[in-house]
C-alpha cells in the first residue's frame, strides 16, 4: 500500500473521485458531463429514428405493420429489464471499464480473470462493430439521398459506398478527438435535433401523406405480411432485430462514467431514461409509418432508392420534402456514429489501462492538449475502416456487422448480470437499486438475451446461399476464438499476466483517499475486490 501523503498536501477528493478511488483508479478525465448531458448522450447514442430507418428492412418482410407496431411494443419491456439490471451495476461501480470490471468483481477468484477477459473483448468488439454498423448505415442513407435527388437514376457502387464510409469514420475521429467539454456541450444540440426529428415524423408525416398511401387502422395495426419465407411465428421473432438494434447500446453512458458528475446516480438514470424515451418515441414513429406506408410492402422493400423508409417518405412528401427530411435523418445518424466512436474509445482506453489489449502501453495515454484518449479514438477508427472491407465479400457479410454488435453486446451484458447471482460475492448496491426485484429482473434480462443470441444466428430467409448466409456466428465466433487462444497462448497468453482491473492510484491520491475514508486502509483490493460505493 502507498504511504500517507505529506501533511502539507491539501488535496481532497470529491464524491466522484472518492468513488473512483474505491474502485482502484485515479481521476484522469475531466468530469464535464452533467447528468442531463450524459442522459442526452445515452439518448443520442440510441438514435431511435435513424436506427429505425437503418433496420426497417428487418421488420417489413417479417410481419409488416404488425411487426413494426406490436413487435416494438412487445420487446420494449424486455429491453427495460436489461437496462434496469445494467443500471443497478452501474450505480454500484461507475467506471469506464464497466462490464468487465463488474464481472471481475463479482465472479469467483477461480474464473474471474478469464470471464473478465472474455467480457472485455466482447464489449470492445461490440463497441467497435457498433461504430462500423452505424457508419455503414449512414453511408447507405447518403447513397439513398443521392438516389432521391437523381430520381433513382444513379446507383452507388460498393467502392463508392466504402469511400463514403471511410470518409465518415475519419471525420468522426477528428470530432471525437476534441476536448471533453466540447463533446459534453454538443450533447445538448444532439438531443434537441433527435427529439425534434422524432416529433416531425410522428406528427407531420400523417398530415402530409396523400390519401392513396394512408392505411386503415385494421391494416396499420393488424396486417401481418410474411415475405421472408420463415413460419409466421419465427418471422415475427426475427423482426425483433429492428427494436433491439434501434434501442441498443445500453452501456453507452457506462463508458462515460469517469467524465460524468454525480456518476453513481447520473449513469443509471441515463440508461433508464434513454430506454424509456426511445421505446415510447420509437413506437410512435412505427405507428406513424404503418399508417402512411401504403399497402404494397414489396415495392417499398425492393425500392430502387435502396431504403424502405426513404421510399415511404418519398411517397408521402414528394422528392423535395423526402430529400429534406432524409438529410435530417442522415445528420442524426452522423450524430449516433460520432457518439458511438466516443463511447467505444472510452471502453478501449479502460481495457488498455488494465493492460489487456495489444499495444496497451500506447493506447493508455491521455492527450495533454485535449485531455482525451486520442490514441484509442484513432485505433478504433482504423479498426472500423478495416471492418468495412467486408462490403467487398457480400452484402450479407457487411450486414452481419449489425447482428455481431448485438450478439457481442449480449455476451458482455449477460456475464456480469448473471455473475452477480451465480457466485458468492459482497455486492453492495449504489444509490440506484432494485431491492427484491433485482433477481427476477436480472433473470428476465438474461433469459431474453440468451434466446435472442440464438435467433440472430439464423439467416434472413430459409432458402439461403453461401453469399446470403448469416455470418454472425462465423465472424463473432472467430474473433472470440482468437481472444480465447491469446488468453491461453503458451508463455505469452493472458492467463500468465492478466490479473483483471489494475489499480493506478499514485501515493498522494492513495494517501488522501485514506484520509477521506479510513475504512479503505489496508484493503487488499486484488484479493478481496467487491463492487461497492464509498460513503462520502
Amino acid at each position: 500500500m502507498a504511504t500517507r501523503a505529506p501533511a502539507t498536501s491539501k488535496w481532497q477528493p470529491g464524491a466522484d473521485e472518492a468513488v473512483l478511488a474505491k474502485l482502484g483508479y485515479k481521476q484522469e478525465f475531466r468530469r464535464e458531463f452533467s447528468p442531463l448531458e450524459v442522459s442526452g448522450l445515452a439518448f443520442s447514442y440510441t438514435g431511435v429514428l435513424p436506427g429505425i430507418a437503418s433496420v426497417l428492412f428487418y421488420a417489413i418482410p417479417n410481419g409488416g405493420p404488425v411487426a413494426m407496431v406490436w413487435g416494438w411494443a412487445f420487446v420494449g419491456p424486455f429491453i427495460m429489464c436489461i437496462g434496469l439490471a445494467m443500471a443497478e451495476l452501474a450505480s454500484a461501480a461507475p467506471t469506464s471499464g464497466g462490464l468487465y470490471y463488474w464481472t471481475y468483481s463479482l465472479a469467483s477468484p477461480r474464473c474471474r480473470c478469464f470471464l473478465s477477459w472474455i467480457v472485455g473483448y466482447s464489449n470492445t468488439i461490440q463497441t467497435i462493430t457498433g461504430v462500423a454498423s452505424v457508419n455503414w448505415a449512414c453511408a447507405i442513407q447518403i447513397a439513398a439521398a443521392i438516389s432521391i435527388a437523381t430520381d433513382q437514376t444513379y446507383v452507388t457502387t460498393n467502392k463508392q459506398l466504402y469511400g463514403i464510409y471511410a470518409a465518415l469514420v475519419l471525420s468522426h475521429a477528428v470530432l471525437v478527438s476534441l476536448g471533453t467539454k466540447v463533446l459534453a456541450r454538443l450533447q445538448r444540440i444532439y438531443t434537441f435535433v433527435n427529439l425534434c426529428l422524432c416529433f416531425i415524423v410522428i406528427i407531420a408525416l400523417p398530415i402530409a401523406t396523400p390519401p392513396e398511401y394512408r392505411n386503415s387502422a385494421s391494416f396499420a395495426l393488424g396486417d401481418f405480411t410474411n415475405l421472408a419465407g420463415w413460419p409466421s411465428g419465427f418471422a415475427f421473432i426475427l423482426s425483433f432485430m429492428a427494436p433491439l438494434y434501434s434501442i441498443g447500446g445500453y452501456d453507452a453512458s457506462v463508458h462515460m462514467s469517469e467524465e460524468a458528475s454525480n456518476a453513481a446516480t447520473a449513469i443509471p438514470w441515463a440508461i433508464i431514461s434513454s430506454i424509456g424515451v426511445s421505446v415510447v418515441l420509437g413506437w410512435g414513429i412505427n405507428v406513424s409509418l404503418a399508417f402512411c406506408m401504403g399497402t404494397d410492402l414489396e415495392s417499398i422493400l425492393n425500392s430502387p432508392i435502396g431504403q424502405p423508409m426513404a421510399q415511404i417518405l418519398y411517397n408521402s412528401l414528394g422528392k423535395k420534402g423526402a430529400l429534406a427530411l432524409w438529410c435530417l435523418i442522415i445528420s442524426t445518424l452522423y450524430i449516433v456514429a460520432s457518439n458511438s466512436l466516443l463511447v467505444g474509445s472510452r471502453q478501449t482506453f479502460a481495457f488498455a489501462r488494465d493492460g489487456a489489449l495489444p499495444f496497451s502501453r500506447y493506447l493508455y495515454r491521455i492527450n495533454r492538449y485535449t485531455q482525451t484518449p486520442v490514441n484509442t479514438v484513432w485505433f478504433d477508427s482504423i479498426f472500423v475502416i478495416v471492418i468495412g472491407l467486408l462490403a467487398f465479400v457480400s452484402t450479407a457479410a457487411i450486414n452481419a456487422v449489425f447482428t455481431i454488435g448485438l450478439t457481442a453486446s449480449y455476451v458482455s451484458f449477460i456475464t456480469p448480470i448473471a455473475t452477480r447471482f451465480a457466485f458468492k460475492n459482497d455486492f453492495k448496491p449504489g444509490p440506484f437499486h432494485l431491492g427484491k426485484l433485482s433477481f427476477p429482473i436480472a433473470a428476465i434480462a438474461v433469459s431474453s438475451m440468451v434466446f435472442m443470441i440464438v435467433v440472430f444466428s439464423f439467416p434472413s430467409t430459409p432458402q439461403t446461399t453461401a453469399q446470403e448466409m448469416n455470418y454472425t456466428a462465423v465472424v463473432l465466433g472467430g474473433y472470440m476464438a482468437l481472444a480465447i487462444s491469446w488468453y491461453y497462448c503458451p508463455v505469452y497468453g493472458g492467463v500468465y499476466w492478466f490479473n483483471g482491473p489494475v489499480a493506478n492510484l499514485t501515493p498522494v491520491i492513495e494517501g488522501a483517499r485514506r484520509d477521506e475514508n479510513s475504512m479503505l486502509e489496508k484493503e487488499q483490493r486484488d484479493a478481496e475486490l467487491s463492487v461497492s460505493v464509498v460513503d462520502v
